[in-house]
């Protein structure tokens, strides 16, 4: 029989031996959930953390997988999204010092496929600003003509009534319809073609006129006086013509000569400030005259290319206006040989013929040698143009065709007559709907 000793020390064996078996089990588990672990995190990249692979997967999503809207009804169905981060918390990224997985927010778009050539946006741009004019007695003409091979003999009196009711003025009208009967024959009058052709050349020829070109390299600094009544767009044009010259890597000197009105030497500033140009002015009321002398001389002294002065556009009378205007154009002769070397008179198309009339009372007191025509893009009369050249015999240097820089044009005869008579916005049926 054995002792009760004997029994302790079996049970206390059979214990350890539980015991043992029990914690050989726990690290045995333990090791193996640890290297799942691992096994997980190696097939994952290291540096981001798990709110950082969310955002990863999310990105992923918008940019490569379709949007579930646009996917097949009988796709298979995908694995669910990882949730993103919460709305308006911006992802900080990874912590210092790690690496950054590229995210797919710089991938090129896929192609899209080919369209049809556009048409050149400086070429579009002016159809679509004399698309008011064009609407008018160019687009009536067009509809005489549309559909018809052969134009009838009382045609003729139909495009002179068109003609003297448009704003190119009467004597301009009507010396076209002179030209007309006696440059073609009376088979060539029933002619569509012919009459048409005949109609945009002696345009082109009329709005031709011979006068040097703009050059302001020819002398510094080359001084350009503009003048205008007020409302017509002056200062406004001043400074889109200093953002052109700049453009083109002249040094331009603003000189704020329209004392007279309100907030005009404040608005050359702004353009002044825009531009990156010099603006002197004076106070309030001062001598225009001394203020563009002064300008001319700031500018031989700081070596500008060119000298842009504005003028006052009203005054109490028509003759107070005409002899400051001659005063200022002594004083700029004092102030430099030569100048001014051009005088450009700024115009509104939308006053029409009444334009006409403004530039005849200005050249009678001012040698001007340049008009440019403004907003020629919110008026159906811009065929004042037509008749400025025919009456005064002044070049037209520049046409504005809406709000921006660039839409202060250059003027091109050729592409200005191609843009006006378009035969086939002219002859469309909706073209003469404005008239």
């Amino acid at each position: 029989m054995e002792s009760p000793t004997s029994d302790l020390v079996s049970l206390i064996i059979v214990a350890t031996g539980v015991l043992g078996s029990g914690a050989a089990a726990y690290f045995v588990a333990k090791r193996a959930r640890a290297a799942r672990r691992r096994q997980i995190e190696e097939s994952e990249p290291k540096s981001v953390s798990r709110r950082g692979r969310n955002l990863e997967a999310l990105l992923d999503d918008e940019a490569e997988a379709p949007r579930e809207a646009d996917a097949p009804a009988d796709a298979a169905p995908t694995e669910a999204q990882p949730e993103p981060p919460g709305r308006g918390v911006p992802f900080p990224g990874p912590a210092p010092g790690m690496p950054r997985n590229e995210l797919p927010l710089d991938k090129p778009r896929p192609p899209t496929a080919p369209e049809a050539p556009a048409q050149p946006k400086s070429e579009k741009a002016l159809k679509q600003g004399l698309a008011r004019t064009r609407s008018t007695w160019v687009a009536r003409l067009g509809q005489i003509f549309a559909g018809k091979k052969e134009l009838d003999p009382g045609i003729v009196e139909e495009i002179e009534r068109v003609l003297l009711t448009a704003d190119i003025g009467v004597k301009t009208a009507q010396r076209l319809m002179d030209e007309l009967r006696t440059s073609l024959s009376r088979k060539e009058l029933t002619d569509n073609d012919a009459v048409w052709a005949f109609l945009k050349a002696r345009t082109a020829e009329i709005l031709s006129v011979d006068a040097p070109a703009f050059e302001p390299s020819r002398v510094k600094p080359f001084v350009l006086l503009v003048i205008g009544v007020n409302g017509t767009g002056k200062t406004t044009t001043i400074g889109k013509l200093a953002a052109k010259l700049t453009a083109e890597g002249r040094k331009v000197l603003l000189a704020a000569g329209d004392t007279f009105r309100a907030a005009a030497v404040e608005q050359l500033e702004v353009w002044g400030q825009r531009t990156r140009c010099p603006v002197v002015k004076g106070k309030e009321g001062a001598d225009p005259s001394s203020v563009l002398f002064e300008g001319i001389k700031r500018a031989q002294a700081e070596g500008m290319d060119v000298v842009i002065a504005d003028t006052a556009g009203r005054l109490h009378t028509k003759t107070d206006l005409m002899d400051e205007l001659q005063k200022v154009g002594r004083v700029l002769g004092k102030a430099m040989d030569g100048a001014p070397h051009e005088t450009w008179l700024v115009l509104d198309s939308t006053s029409g013929q009444n334009a006409i009339s403004q530039a005849q009372i200005f050249t009678q007191a001012m040698k001007v040698t340049g008009i440019v025509l403004t907003k020629l893009d919110g008026t159906a009369k811009g065929g004042v143009i037509l008749g400025i050249a025919d009456q005064l015999k002044i070049p037209v240097r520049f046409i504005g065709v809406g709000e921006r820089v660039e839409d202060l044009r250059n003027f091109d005869v050729h592409e200005f007559v191609d843009a006006l008579y378009d035969r086939d916005e002219c002859e469309a049926p909706e073209a003469g709907a404005a008239s």
